[in-house]
């Protein structure tokens, strides 16, 4: 979008100045004139989106399924944590956790003392937003 903006900032220089010299030669009134350039500015940008392929809703798209994904996610971590009402049901899932790490975390009821898991996810969910 941004490599966009000088081209599109030429064409409504163009434009404004086609506008105007029509405007003049038809009598269009300033308000006639500037909604025939508001449209057509519009049509020449959106074909520029659609031959360059760049959108401004495609750089939302990500958030709007990973928001959601994150959320989803996070319900299922709580309720698998303590989601469990009676005691025999947290005991088991406990002891699912505390026994079902792997390399460095082998028990997964205890905070990660190295930061990895952390640091790695955020690194993660930077470059996703970055790319």
């Amino acid at each position: 979008l941004e490599n966009l903006q000088p081209e599109i900032k030429k064409l409504a220089e163009h434009l404004r100045y086609e506008v105007s010299v029509h405007g003049k030669q038809v009598g269009w009134s300033e308000k006639v004139a500037r909604f025939h350039f508001k449209k057509n500015l519009r049509r020449i940008i959106a074909e520029l989106y659609v031959r360059d392929n760049c959108h401004p809703f495609k750089a939302t798209l990500l958030v709007w399924v990973q928001i959601p994904m994150w959320v989803c996610v996070s319900l299922a971590l709580r309720n698998c944590s303590v989601g469990a009402t009676d005691s025999e049901a947290i005991r088991g899932v406990q002891e699912q956790f505390s026994a079902g790490g792997a390399l460095w975390f082998t028990d997964l009821t205890v905070p990660d003392s190295t930061w990895i898991l952390p640091v790695a996810l955020g690194l993660v969910n930077l470059l996703i937003v970055e790319v």
